[in-house]
């Protein structure tokens, strides 16, 4: 995986060709679905094939994202699927508690797991979710479910939520969280105001559910050119002088000012 994958195109876990056609979308990972996007009567299926599929490792990293822990099919997904040679990551649904953590973390066979945040108690918890386990490797809100728990209207009833896990994470010393999905896979537009909004908060890169929106998300959060060259302009800078300074056109740049300056340059070579 790119040390700074932007994109997570979710697909449903019972329809293989569906992921088939993921793996060769250009998304950094393909998340495996097996919860929301999967009936009830079809969930054996979609995770004997999904087995099938991680047999071998996929020429793109692979996450599964299995059913509630806490329902009648997670503890199978976890038993059947964490030892997957090919399985990259496990995305833990519903997360409220770093005990919740803990017990995936002991069934899943030293997998690498991400904690999806879908209500206030999750949010709540956020920092502590975080800093649960080291096996934990990122946390991202589920928003439609966060919505549908806070009883906000609007997107702007979100952003607090947003701040909250951004910050949670990066104090965990996680990476910064991919934003949620944009459920409007026709309006590219919005998915793009959407994603600068995101960026602005401290998100890094999105999930989606269809490949059109993945070019819209990669362009949204790759730096531009004006910012790469104010990027090579500071780290010129500060190779030649020490400490605090301020650059020709006024802007001070120091330390903190350096490290983003690099950040950028790493974003923007990450493949």
């Amino acid at each position: 995986m790119t040390a700074y994958p932007l994109t997570w195109l979710y697909v449903p876990g019972d329809r293989p060709h569906v992921v088939a056609k993921a793996l060769t979308s250009g998304a950094d990972v393909v998340v495996v679905d097996l919860e929301d996007a999967v009936a009830a009567d079809r969930k054996a299926y979609a995770r004997a094939t999904t087995a099938d599929l991680l047999e071998d490792p996929p020429a793109v990293p692979v996450h599964v994202r299995v059913n509630a822990l806490e329902g009648p099919w997670g503890e199978q997904d976890l038993a059947a699927l964490a030892p997957a040679p090919g399985l990259s990551g496990l995305r833990l649904p519903k997360i409220t508690s770093p005990a919740e953590v803990h017990h995936a973390a002991r069934r899943a066979a030293g997998a690498d797991l991400y904690a999806l945040l879908e209500t206030a108690l999750a949010v709540e918890q956020a920092y502590a979710i975080a800093g649960a386990h080291p096996n934990l490797r990122g946390i991202a809100l589920g928003e439609a479910d966060l919505q549908a728990d806070l009883g906000v209207r609007g997107d702007t009833g979100l952003d607090w939520p947003r701040s909250r896990v951004v910050v949670a994470a990066r104090a965990a010393g996680l990476p910064p969280p991919p934003q949620s999905v944009h459920a409007d896979t026709r309006d590219l537009d919005g998915l793009a105001a959407s994603c600068a909004h995101g960026r602005a908060l401290g998100f890094l890169g999105r999930a989606a559910i269809h490949p059109r929106q993945l070019a819209v998300i990669e362009r949204a959060y790759l730096p531009t050119g004006a910012e790469i060259e104010h990027a090579e302009t500071v780290l010129k800078a500060a190779a030649t002088e020490q400490g605090a300074q301020a650059l020709p056109d006024g802007r001070f740049i120091d330390a903190a000012v350096v490290t983003a300056a690099q950040r950028t340059l790493s974003l923007a070579r990450r493949r």
